[in-house]
């Protein structure tokens, strides 16, 4: 038997636990975990790509983000703010597998062979931030605000790219070259971006050592992440060759490593994955892990990004700034069409394969919307109006750039599997689209089918 003062403490306790309220039950409205919130992300997608392969001009990608305007808090509110937020992590990773997927098409070995793609991207670049600035600024956007906005300018969406590709099954020197320009654009976006960051701390009377210091410790210290792990991958898949089932986890673990010492040590999440692809397309020989086959597994992450990317579209921002977003979009799309494709015809391709490269490089979203978050996150004054108008504009980028993407490659000549939006994503996803990724991207030429 219990003593007396244990049964009497016992039963005071065992009262005020029948007075509790029924604390068991969920409260209301429930609050939305990662896990849900990534299963929601992918059910809701999925139905969503479903029903834009119903109209064969639509791609999938246009399906996810309906969805997820839809369910966003524009509209439904099904996916809160505050959801949005807590998942951040699953989107990094996501964008982070597409982006070292982009780095593999770089090869180091052969842009020293070929300086012309180097000469092509560093002039549209350049023209990209000369035509956004001046028209920025006839708008009353001027200074470092325009500055910033527009070293972001320059940088390319991989995802549409990669996606729409896919979806096409899309092979050819278009689209090799406009993943190489794509990827080019965005380590030339991030260096530029990092440019002008000792004129925002100068700005905001910030020390010497953090002017100097803090650009160089985001370029030098990203780079050698992507490095250090691109090194580490390519000895992990050397001792390994022999057992091929491991490769794909040794990428996709290689990958969300990278993510993580990113964060924790203050270095960009986006950058450093890049640079992990081009580091492992560089070393490798034997194709190991460069030309390895995701699967149909893959698509899982295009979902969550643009679903993702819908819900999150800024809508209050394009109507408050409306001028600035037009002139934003119109200024980069007639610069980095005019100067890729002018700079084709001049290596002597023909007009369809100039307008139809410079087309593809249109889309905008990962890189633009980290560089914004990384402006708001040191510069919260400077970026409010920063993000505004880049956000605006990357949610109409994104909306309108998968129809551009499709259109583009239909009218490249570059070779497709016209069936592939009919059957959906089942494909699965490949290193370059009809090409391992090992093979370099090939010069242009004339187109193979000229009636496609």
């Amino acid at each position: 038997m219990l003593p007396r003062a244990a049964a009497i403490a016992f039963s005071t306790d065992e009262l005020h636990v029948r007075c509790l309220p029924m604390d068991f039950l969920p409260t209301w409205p429930f609050s939305v975990n990662t896990l849900f919130f990534f299963g929601f992300l992918l059910f809701s997608g999925a139905l969503g790509g479903y029903f834009a392969h119903r109209w064969r001009w639509l791609p999938s990608i246009t399906g996810f983000m309906v969805v997820g305007f839809v369910a966003g808090p524009n509209v439904l509110g099904v996916i809160s703010e505050v959801g949005l937020a807590q998942s951040r992590i699953v989107v990094d990773v996501a964008l982070a597998l597409i982006l070292y997927r982009l780095g593999l098409s770089i090869d180091t070995k052969r842009i020293k062979q070929d300086h012309q793609v180097v000469l092509v991207s560093l002039a549209e670049s350049a023209l990209t931030f000369a035509a956004v600035y001046f028209g920025l600024g006839l708008v009353g956007v001027s200074g470092l605000a325009a500055a910033v906005i527009s070293t972001i300018a320059i940088s390319s969406s991989p995802a549409v790219l990669i996606h729409v590709a896919h979806e096409l099954d899309a092979s050819g020197p278009v689209t090799e070259r406009a993943m190489l320009l794509v990827a080019l654009n965005n380590v030339i976006a991030f260096i530029a971006f990092a440019a002008v960051l000792p004129a925002l701390y100068g700005e905001a009377q910030a020390p010497l050592a953090v002017m100097v210091g803090a650009p160089l410790y985001q370029v030098l210290g990203s780079g050698a992440l992507g490095l250090a792990m691109g090194g580490l991958l390519h000895l992990a898949a050397r001792k390994t060759k022999v057992a091929e089932q491991y490769r794909l986890a040794l990428v996709i673990g290689a990958v969300m490593m990278t993510v993580g010492a990113a964060l924790a040590f203050k270095l960009s999440a986006l950058f450093a994955p890049l640079v992990l692809g081009m580091v492992v397309r560089s070393m490798e020989r034997a194709k190991l892990v460069a030309s390895i086959n995701f699967g149909p597994a893959f698509e899982l992450f295009f979902i969550v990004l643009f679903v993702y990317a819908g819900a999150n579209l800024h809508v209050a921002e394009i109507v408050d700034y409306w001028p600035a977003v037009l002139v934003f979009l119109g200024a980069r799309a007639a610069a980095k069409w005019l100067g890729v494709g002018g700079a084709a015809l001049l290596l002597g391709a023909s007009p369809r394969q100039a307008g139809s490269t410079g087309l593809l490089l249109l889309p905008m979203a990962g890189l633009a919307i980290g560089l914004v978050n990384t402006t708001l996150s040191l510069f919260p004054e400077k970026g409010a109006v920063i993000g505004s108008i880049v956000l605006a504009a990357v949610a109409l980028l994104e909306t309108v750039g998968p129809p551009i993407a499709v259109r583009a490659l239909r009218w490249s000549g570059d070779k497709l599997n016209e069936n592939g939006m009919e059957r959906g994503n089942g494909a699965g996803a490949k290193s370059v689209p009809g090409k391992p990724a090992s093979e370099a991207p090939a010069p242009l030429q004339p187109p193979a089918v000229p009636g496609a």
